[in-house]
């Protein structure tokens, strides 16, 4: 089974429950009966609730980063409260009713250890409050050496501009260990460019897609070759029927190796006349990338819009 990795890096694959009673063994008799029985700590008396320190709350049985610190807010019910989570995929809800009460109960996504409920009642901006059991948690300051169950995979970053972001980001989201793909402006020189500036094809930006991705599971030269296989890489001045230096095909390299292996690629291509016509994909060393406003994320996958790309997978 292939792991699941959330959009900042970590793996979050479910552990086996033999695995789960592993760590288990290890808690103390508070924090296995918190998070293994799914109690609930006497209130105010958590070692957490009045910590200020800057660092990540991950969670005590398998180490998975949970809440942040700047998220961090006093509720004043005597739990530690947050008002969103590190990650919302390393957070699982699901509907609780014990003690003749419906509520939202929260889970580990990778242990399924107990933390606590989320409400309603929380502060902007996403109004709710995750109310959390100190003995769920393991508080690791900022500074501090991060053990490996609570860091991120080691990832990487590419760039592609292939015409309008809306299908580049949709199909290089698809690819196995491509781990997100943001859709975003770059290659400009007006500072945080909106849409609107973007297309006016005077700042100079380039619609582009930020893919973060796990190299053990896919290579660079796997992207390149999804790359041209879901553009015209040799159309001048745009892409099918949008126009404009906005939607220029380039390939806006984070190091020189991938700076490398572009050009070779693009040589390959060009060689083995895969093309009917000369490849006009640019190669520069990335700028700055800004990413799009929200509307434009996800959209194919939001809208059901249809899409010209081609599926490169």
């Amino acid at each position: 089974m292939s792991p699941k990795i959330s959009s900042s890096g970590y793996d979050i694959t479910p552990l086996s429950p033999e695995r789960v009673k592993e760590l288990a063994a290890k808690l103390t008799p508070e924090e296995y009966r918190v998070t293994q029985k799914a109690g609930t700590e006497a209130p105010f008396c958590g070692n957490l609730l009045d910590n200020k320190k800057d660092g990540t709350y991950v969670c005590v049985v398998c180490g998975l980063p949970l809440f942040a610190s700047s998220h961090k807010f006093d509720s004043g019910t005597g739990w530690p409260s947050f008002y969103r989570e590190f990650d919302k995929a390393h957070v699982t809800r699901k509907r609780d009713v014990s003690f003749g009460m419906a509520r939202t109960e929260i889970e580990c996504a990778r242990c399924g250890a107990h933390l606590g409920h989320v409400f309603d009642d929380g502060p902007p901006p996403t109004g709710e409050r995750h109310c959390l059991n100190s003995a769920s948690l393991k508080f690791i300051e900022k500074g501090q050496p991060v053990p490996p169950e609570s860091a991120p995979l080691k990832t990487e970053v590419a760039y592609f501009a292939g015409g309008c972001f809306w299908g580049i980001e949709h199909y290089f989201g698809k690819g196995p260990g491509v781990l997100s793909a943001v859709s975003g402006y770059m290659q400009g020189t007006t500072v945080n460019p909106t849409y609107k500036q973007v297309c006016s094809d005077t700042t100079g930006h380039a619609e582009t897609v930020k893919v973060v991705y796990d190299p053990t599971r896919i290579t660079y030269r796997r992207l390149l070759e999804a790359f041209f296989k879901m553009h015209d890489p040799t159309q001048v001045g745009g892409q099918g029927p949008d126009m404009g230096s906005q939607y220029r095909s380039g390939i806006w390299t984070a190091n020189e190796a991938q700076q490398r292996e572009a050009e070779a690629f693009i040589r390959e291509l060009t060689e083995s006349k895969r093309f009917p016509k000369k490849i006009v994909t640019q190669v520069e060393p990335a700028k700055t990338f800004y990413p799009a406003e929200e509307y434009h994320q996800d959209y194919i996958e939001k809208t059901g819009a249809f899409c010209h790309v081609a599926n490169p997978w």
